[in-house]
């Protein structure tokens, strides 16, 4: 029996609302807040919730109208719990519990970090356990065994990769988010350029550490004020890059496991992207990787868990509460 499940994700400052029948994306609408937060350099917690009111209601009407579907043909109401900014969840999750009791429908409670592993599965429907997930995102960095549940194997013990890419861009002027203003302006210089550390790269774990790659970074700015942005961001990235892709495929090599996903909001980045690919190919492994709309925070991977949750029974009560630091 079909069934259509609308998910709704506040976990940050995307706004964002999508309508699943089974896992066929009918919509999947975002409302980005990235201009607002850019005159600060980052994310203020009180003015994205404060967007989030605002949005939200005019959002779930566009995803609804996009999907051409009846609020009372909803079966479910799929909504991000955690992890997240406390007052960003708290919009989300009252919204649905709004939509639970007035439309009758159950609530599925939705782990963020589980939306971003199964954005791989809209896009490549072959996918199935036991496999390795990267999340690298601008809050989160973490290897996850995929296989009869959730085995977190590793995970940054400082900034999260996303985290250390808005630093940086911070430090050398390119302005906010640091993810895409670093990888426009490596693409104007050269990789191999500066040598910047690997932090935890030969320890045979599978954490990350990348506060120390933005302190050297920093240091190498002041020492150097006539270098080249464009190479620095190149060599950065590409110090980044490598550690996620080697850690992330030795985890495979350990487990004995045959495919890899990569997911986050850092996935959308083209040089995390080709070097896992290239890395994963010659050692015999099959990559998967949401397109770059799926792999930014949104409303559709958060629906696509609450699909499967709601099919296992797995729904919750209007008394449960955000949890901003939910984990597996």
């Amino acid at each position: 029996m079909s069934r259509v499940v609308l998910g709704i994700e506040t976990s940050c400052d995307e706004t964002s609302v999508a309508v699943l029948k089974d896992d066929k994306i009918l919509s999947n609408i975002v409302s980005s807040q990235v201009e607002i937060h850019a005159r600060f350099g980052g994310i203020v917690p009180e003015i994205a919730s404060r967007n989030h009111l605002k949005n939200l209601p005019i959002v779930y009407r566009k995803a609804l109208e996009t999907a051409e579907v009846d609020p009372h043909d909803l079966d479910a109401v799929a909504v991000t719990q955690g992890p997240g900014l406390v007052g960003a969840l708290l919009v989300g999750l009252s919204f649905a519990k709004g939509l639970s009791l007035s439309l009758d429908i159950p609530m599925v409670p939705v782990n963020h970090l589980q939306g971003h592993i199964y954005a791989a599965y809209l896009s490549h429907r072959d996918l199935t356990p036991p496999f390795i997930a990267l999340i690298v995102s601008g809050g989160h960095t973490e290897i996850v065994l995929v296989r009869d549940g959730f085995k977190v194997l590793g995970k940054t013990l400082d900034d999260a990769a996303g985290e250390a890419f808005d630093k940086v861009a911070r430090v050398l002027g390119l302005g906010y988010p640091g993810g895409p203003a670093i990888e426009k302006a490596a693409l104007e210089g050269s990789d191999s350029k500066y040598d910047f550390p690997r932090a935890l790269l030969s320890d045979g774990n599978f954490n990350f550490s990348f506060s120390g790659l933005k302190t050297s970074v920093m240091y190498f700015i002041k020492k150097n004020p006539s270098c080249s942005i464009s190479d620095v961001a190149a060599s950065f990235q590409k110090a980044v890059v490598d550690v996620l892709v080697e850690k992330t495929l030795l985890a495979a090599e350990k487990y004995g496991i045959d495919r890899v996903v990569i997911s986050g909001g850092v996935a959308a980045n083209t040089c995390l992207r080709r070097e896992m690919s290239d890395k994963a190919i010659s050692k015999g492994l099959k990559l998967y990787v949401p397109p770059k709309n799926l792999c930014t925070d949104n409303a559709a991977m958060i629906a696509r868990v609450g699909l499967e949750k709601l099919s296992e029974g797995n729904t919750a009560s209007l008394e449960i509460n955000a949890e901003p630091g939910l984990q597996f």
